[in-house]
């Protein structure tokens, strides 16, 4: 059960994720934009070559990577939460996934990245 946990996070927020910010990056002008942060975006996005595109969504992904790991480290409790001292805790099916979670996303990261 953890690891098609660990599968389907990745499958839906970074595959899914990624393909959605390319998609929007791609196909929004400025000009409908109303957030500045993503007004930002556009432009800088605008801005770059194909090459330099596909480094930034390498960025992307490697961002949301980096924050469901970090996440799942407080969760499962490898990684402490500054500034709280509550003590999260998931189960999957009445099964506790105490210090499980992290390293199992890290390790099915670099699986599928080989």
């Amino acid at each position: 059960m953890k690891e098609i946990f660990i599968r389907s996070l990745y499958k839906t927020i970074v595959q899914e994720g990624k393909n959605e910010y390319k998609e929007l990056l791609d196909n929004t002008n400025v000009e409908e934009a109303t957030d500045k942060y993503w007004i930002s975006a556009l432009q800088l996005y605008e801005n770059l070559t194909e090459e330099n595109k596909k480094k930034l969504m390498g960025v992307i992904e490697l961002v949301m990577i980096d924050t469901i790991s970090s996440i799942l480290g407080i969760i499962d409790g490898s990684s402490t939460l500054s500034g709280c001292k509550t003590e999260p805790k998931l189960y999957l099916d009445n099964i506790d996934t105490d210090n499980e979670l992290q390293d199992l996303f890290l390790e099915y990261v670099e699986e599928i990245e080989e």
